[in-house]
């Protein structure tokens, strides 16, 4: 490596030479430093790195196990823990060297956090300082496996924050029905929730459905793909597991009322996104209509726990099938309803 001044914009530059993992001799450089004394010291950084010596910051490696770990998981995951590692870790440890850190300084990182408390005197959630931990943990075992630190200091330290169970919490069906009548006056939200709650299937997945997905001959609706928006972008990948990829049966009237929801489209194309809408939409028609309908709020995830109870054995009974009967009979007249109130109601797509 050698560090040059650039006569030109006063700033220095490193040019350094590499061995790349297919044996290959590769020459980059870095531009910009304001002195020579931190072009060396970034210079110093990378051949750390380079040999994978242990002798370098937490930052540095934490550069390292980026490049290590972003391409195996999907890019909201890595997303998610990027941002709890740069907002709460790298501001205590990125300059520390990571060989130099003990356990009595993770004790001590972790009794800041625990101790915190927000404007409103509200701490962190035993469940969110449990996550922190986690992200530490897994910088610092991807040190002991691969890059032969000694021992991880944050697993020493023990965790901070527990699991806490929470209790489940769902609709009954006549709740989700109460709520179901209120959102009728806009059918895209309707639409999504009837997806939402008779097929059990997550917001992502349902928000990257498109109508090549669905076989209304065999009343099913295929899951095999999940939807997040981020930095502005729409991002489709594979849904949450491998066991995620499924096949969901469909009742018969929620076949009928997707067939009417694709036919108010202007010609769409089938691999285009039937829900062209976020999460927080569905948040916040989910807080809408549960104030409307006057039933308890709940999450737009928690919406699918009743799915199993509700939907898996619902037609092998006569009395089930009775309850199906009563559920299309009240959705037929709720669209009767909105057609003959069209013009005081807004129906926008």
């Amino acid at each position: 490596m050698a560090v040059y001044k650039d006569n030109a914009t006063g700033t220095w530059r490193v040019i350094y030479r590499f061995t790349n993992w297919k044996g290959e001799r590769k020459q980059t450089q870095k531009r910009g430093f304001a002195t020579k004394r931190e072009a060396q010291a970034w210079e110093h950084e990378v051949m750390l790195k380079q040999n994978s010596k242990l002798d370098m910051t937490f930052a540095s490696f934490f550069e390292l196990y980026e490049a290590d770990k972003k391409q195996r998981v999907k890019e909201g995951t890595w997303e998610s823990k990027s941002h709890v590692i740069r907002t709460k870790i790298l501001p205590y440890f990125g300059n520390r060297k990571i060989a130099e850190i003990e356990a009595k300084d993770i004790i001590a990182w972790q009794n800041e956090f625990m101790a915190y408390q927000d404007e409103k005197g509200k701490p962190y959630s035993a469940d969110y300082l449990k996550t922190i931990h986690a992200q530490l943990t897994a910088i610092f075992t991807h040190a002991v496996n691969f890059y032969n630190l000694p021992y991880n200091p944050a697993r020493r330290a023990g965790t901070m924050g527990n699991e806490i169970p929470k209790e489940m919490d769902f609709w009954t069906k006549e709740e989700y029905l109460k709520f179901s009548e209120a959102m009728m006056d806009k059918p895209r939200s309707f639409y999504a929730f009837e997806m939402l709650y008779w097929c059990g299937i997550r917001s992502g997945e349902l928000l990257a459905l498109t109508a090549a997905d669905f076989d209304f001959q065999k009343q099913t609706v295929t899951i095999s793909k999940t939807y997040h928006r981020s930095k502005g972008r729409d991002i489709i990948t594979s849904p949450k597991t491998a066991k995620s990829n499924r096949t969901v049966k469909m009742p018969p009237f929620l076949c009928e009322e997707m067939q009417e929801y694709i036919k108010m489209f202007y010609d769409i194309k089938p691999d285009e996104r039937l829900f062209t809408v976020t999460k927080s939409y569905l948040n916040h028609e989910m807080e809408r209509g549960a104030k409307q309908a006057g039933v308890k709020k709940i999450r737009v995830h928690d919406i699918r726990h009743p799915y199993v109870k509700h939907t898996t054995k619902k037609y092998n009974s006569e009395k089930q099938k009775t309850q199906a009967t009563k559920i299309v009979d009240l959705i037929a007249w709720g669209f009767c309803f909105c057609i003959v109130s069209y013009s005081k109601r807004s129906w926008t797509l």
